[in-house]
């Protein structure tokens, strides 16, 4: 038995995959721990995972702030949050080792830059973890939302890795934080965080499938490519009794979501429900704060607070979301057509991905307005094609692989580290 430690980063469609792998890493009988803000032990702790929680140090408040859904004010605001909390996950690390002893295994995202710290200065390997094509951006597929993506695209190969390999736009909202925790550990600060810490030499886990994202030559060499987690906590959180008998009580609705983290959706809401009007459908919103749906919505629109993906899609129409890897999988596999509204980050990455795929449409959040949403809407609960090809993915989304592999690559990743490596994106085990 291995003692593993898992420290995810962001919202819950960033979290439940660990707690997923975590629920994996238990039934082969190894010890997992998770480090994150206190709102996620509930979740954690229902899966069987011991939770030590770190101080918050402004989460909530960062998703309170808009810009953190603008595509460049959202990754600034990211990097400077990463390069914050490093010393309250340390904090929290130290408590969990103290108590259980040292782990053999990390578990984090690349923007967890606290994980890449203790992995030099303890010795402990650390696999990271890629819930989105984006992450790795490559010249040979420049992602969709890039700035100046459509710009690099046209550029030849050579000049666009030139440009990549170049660009760390957002390392100096993190670097100088990252360096002084590094002084205060013993541990050498490096000299860029994109092109440095980012992808780790001891092996990256990336959940997605090669039909969704095609691995390419500039991958680290060390990846392993899996599958979508499609975790929403459905085994410890059930369907609420008051969704079920509305859902039962007449036609499949349109299900319309921006996410968890995403606190200002009051319009969007409101031009949902102004587009079910239109259609004359039945809707579920889902949000967590119920203040951003309409005050007296009609009997038409239930509104949730949660609702697990897994069992409320497979019994509606078509799904309206803000393209979330995480919910788009939970789409995929239930054969649904969906229309992203992106806004940042990966989204508009995986609605492009989307369209590609003939499985569903995509508008920027700026211009989801009733005139151009409609006619979308429409096609995605009416177009013969979408629905085949939607069927069609979900086929593969269910035809799943062995679990027994990823956890066998993961163990194989617990090898004694000698001495620190330096970081490289195309470095080989």
């Amino acid at each position: 038995m291995a003692k593993i430690v898992l420290l995810p980063h962001g919202t819950a469609g960033d979290v439940l995959p660990y707690i997923w792998l975590g629920r994996l890493l238990l039934r082969r009988g190894h010890q997992v721990s998770m480090i994150w803000i206190e709102s996620f032990r509930k979740a954690a702790e229902r899966a069987g995972l011991k939770y030590v929680a770190m101080k918050d140090d402004g989460f909530d408040e960062i998703l309170k702030n808009p810009l953190l859904w603008k595509p460049h004010q959202g990754l600034k605001l990211g990097f400077e949050y990463a390069g914050r909390c490093i010393g309250d996950c340390i904090a929290a690390f130290e408590e969990d080792m103290e108590r259980d002893g040292r782990p053999d295994l990390l578990v984090a995202p690349n923007i967890n830059f606290a994980a890449h710290l203790l992995r030099e200065k303890l010795g402990v390997p650390l696999v990271s973890v890629v819930l989105h094509a984006m992450a790795f951006v490559s010249a040979h597929e420049v992602p969709g939302g890039l700035p100046a993506g459509g710009l690099l695209r046209m550029q030849p190969l050579f000049l666009r890795r030139i440009i990549l390999s170049l660009a760390a736009p957002y390392d100096r909202h993190a670097l100088p934080t990252v360096r002084r925790y590094c002084l205060e550990h013993g541990v050498k600060p490096p000299r860029h965080l994109q092109r440095g810490w980012w992808h780790s030499p001891d092996g990256v886990l990336a959940l997605f499938p090669k039909w969704y994202a095609k691995p390419q030559p500039d991958w680290p060499k060390n990846t392993f490519q899996w599958d979508f987690p499609l975790e929403d906590l459905a085994e410890t959180k059930p369907c609420d009794p008051a969704l079920n008998a509305f859902l039962e009580a007449g036609e499949k609705p349109v299900v319309f979501t921006l996410g968890t983290g995403f606190l200002h959706a009051r319009q969007f809401f409101d031009t949902a429900a102004a587009l079910v009007a239109r259609l004359g459908c039945r809707a579920v919103f889902v949000t967590r704060d119920r203040e951003q749906a309409p005050a007296l919505p009609p009997a038409s629109i239930f509104v949730a607070a949660y609702a697990p993906f897994s069992t409320l899609l497979p019994r509606a129409a078509a799904f309206v979301h803000h393209g979330g890897i995480g919910t788009l999988s939970q789409c995929f596999a239930a054969g649904l057509p969906q229309f992203i509204v992106s806004m940042a980050f990966d989204q508009p990455d995986n609605a492009e991905r989307v369209r590609r795929l003939g499985v569903g449409d995509s508008l920027d959040i700026r211009h989801f307005n009733v005139r151009k949403a409609e006619p979308l809407l429409k096609r995605c609960l009416e177009n013969e094609i979408m629905r085949q090809k939607a069927a069609e993915v979900q086929r593969r989304v269910l035809h799943r692989p062995d679990e027994a592999a990823l956890i066998d690559w993961l163990e194989s990743r617990m090898h004694p580290q000698k001495q620190p490596h330096s970081y490289s994106p195309t470095m080989r085990l």
